[in-house]
């Protein structure tokens, strides 16, 4: 379980903007207040995007989902 540092700011200004603007904080029980102080990092294979919360402060995490496997279940449905 290494987690590994990651450059958010070596994505593009568009997904920069949507990971930032696109949140849920469960302090304020609000979503899209906004992220700021990112931090990218990688754990277990998983892509998070860590930073606090833009009205209260509060530590707020979004997992990134890998293109390649966005919309794949895994229910054991496929043939």
């Amino acid at each position: 379980m290494e987690r590994i540092e990651r450059d958010f700011f070596a994505r593009d200004e568009e997904d920069q903007q949507a990971f930032l603007s696109q949140t849920w904080c469960n302090q304020c029980m609000e979503a899209d207040l906004g992220m700021v102080e990112p931090v990218e990092y990688e754990l277990d294979g998983v892509v998070y995007v860590e930073g606090k919360c833009s009205k209260c402060g509060d530590v707020m995490v979004t997992e990134i989902a890998d293109d390649s496997t966005d919309g794949d279940w895994g229910d054991g449905d496929d043939e």
